[in-house]
């Protein structure tokens, strides 16, 4: 839910580390659900990933279903190819403060939100454009109006028998499941594999992932990966070491977006590229690490972009340097449109989706180079060391690029490597043609985007 109950568990993760009683035997083929549609198969692998996060309560007049499939294409105009929704499920009542993280039900739409054939129409449209589609999930609790109350023993309870919510946080509104517990674990699974079935979602991206234990994890996308003719995304929100091990795709990069704000604050932009090489000695091939300057949490929490990095050019400037080297970029709903105000998602929120258009316009400029040059992610990388701007040049077989961010709100100037003196560059913001000489000089928070072919 939040970075500092995530930080919480970085120390001691690997008490959850302890193996499940009564490990379950995947059952790939649930009872009683059908298969909807037909199964994307042009999920992409992480490292390809360019992900779009909906707060459906920000939608303005349709906070809904509906409202998503109606911003569908502007979505897609971002180079989106992966769509993850906040829960769209029943919120809890009892003792509930109308958090979407508050599920009262694992296999039901809230009525708030529309109905099973809205997200069937959605998930059809979506995959139409190009774009996978994944749920929120909420696996460490529940509300307290969750029929599963009702079952003996699923949820942790304290020396008096009494129900608790998450130990080591304040989220009174939900209950704390108890995961030694073999028929709460299957049924878990069993809601999952509903939501891709009867749905045709893609994959999950898992709330609190942090507070779940590894084997829980393991086993689960285990079984899930089971499912014939099925290709699937999982997203953990945790920073713990072992997410990839456990068969997550990817994880939020949270070491490297302290480090973008830790840069802003004046430390060298070497930061980025330490925090970069950090967290990818941890990460398995075929993973990636979520990179972001903002989510739900974030700009419900703390600030928007705009509010974190300088204002609207600043917060382009740290959306490019995210981008610039590598990871899998994440959008939220809002930060295109340059919002000043924090964006609740406990409640409606009616934002100006027609508010700074040039600002939307520069992230359709960036998202679509990094999406038409795969050496973004696939070229020899080099870093040209500077302390307030972020170079990275990379180069492939019959192209190269460089990528070239100010992140300070004053011109700064870089020399120019010797074997790129001379060249000619198609530079993409500005959309003209430069040749480099001896330096290059950036206004405050310009971005530059080159490319020329070999």
């Amino acid at each position: 839910m939040g970075i500092a109950l995530l930080l919480l568990f970085l120390a001691g993760f690997s008490a959850c580390r302890k193996p499940l009683p009564n490990p379950i035997t995947p059952r790939p083929d649930p009872v009683g659900y059908t298969q909807y549609g037909i199964p994307f198969q042009a999920v992409p692998n992480a490292e390809q990933v360019v992900m779009y996060e909906v707060n459906l309560r920000a939608l303005g007049p349709n906070p809904n279903l509906q409202g998503v499939i109606q911003k569908l294409t502007h979505i897609k105009s971002l180079g989106t190819n992966v769509l993850w929704l906040m829960p769209i499920y029943p919120v809890g009542q009892l003792r509930g403060i109308n958090s979407p993280y508050c599920v009262r039900d694992y296999k039901s739409v809230g009525a708030e939100y529309g109905t099973m054939a809205d997200l069937r129409t959605l998930t059809d449209s979506a995959h139409a454009l190009g774009m996978a589609v994944i749920l929120d999930w909420v696996a460490n609790h529940t509300a307290w109006d969750h029929p599963w109350m009702a079952n003996d023993g699923w949820y942790t309870t304290n020396a008096s028998g009494d129900v608790i919510h998450p130990p080591g946080t304040n989220w009174q509104d939900v209950a704390d499941l108890n995961f030694n517990n073999a028929d709460m674990r299957r049924a878990m699974q069993d809601a999952m594999k509903y939501w891709l079935l009867e749905a045709n979602v893609d994959g999950f991206r898992c709330d609190y992932a942090d507070g779940v234990p590894f084997e829980f994890w393991q086993e689960t996308w285990l079984d899930i990966r089971s499912i014939p003719n099925r290709n699937v995304l999982l997203l953990a929100e945790g920073s713990r070491a072992d997410h990839f091990l456990a068969g997550f795709d990817l994880a939020f990069s949270w070491q490297w977006y302290n480090a973008l704000k830790q840069v802003y604050a004046g430390q060298s932009v070497q930061r980025l590229v330490d925090a970069d090489n950090q967290e990818y000695q941890n990460a398995p091939a075929g993973t990636a690490w979520l990179r972001f300057t903002t989510n739900h949490d974030e700009s419900a929490w703390d600030a928007t972009p705009v509010g974190l990095f300088g204002g609207i050019q600043g917060a382009l400037a740290a959306s490019a340097a995210t981008f610039a080297l590598g990871g899998a970029p994440l959008m939220y709903s809002s930060q295109e449109m340059g919002t000043t105000g924090r964006v609740p998602f406990f409640s409606i929120s009616q934002l100006n989706w027609s508010a700074n258009p040039v600002m939307l316009t520069t992230y359709r400029t960036i998202l679509g180079f990094y999406a038409t040059h795969p050496l973004v992610r696939t070229g020899t990388r080099s870093i040209h060391p500077h302390p307030d701007l972020l170079s990275v040049h990379r180069s492939g077989s019959a192209n190269e690029i460089w990528w070239l961010v100010n992140l300070r709100n004053q011109g700064k100037t870089m020399v120019v490597p010797t074997d790129l003196r001379g060249t000619n560059w198609n530079e993409q913001v500005t959309n003209s043609t430069i040749q480099l000489s001896d330096s290059i000089s950036l206004a405050p928070y310009q971005i530059m985007l080159l490319h020329r072919n070999l």
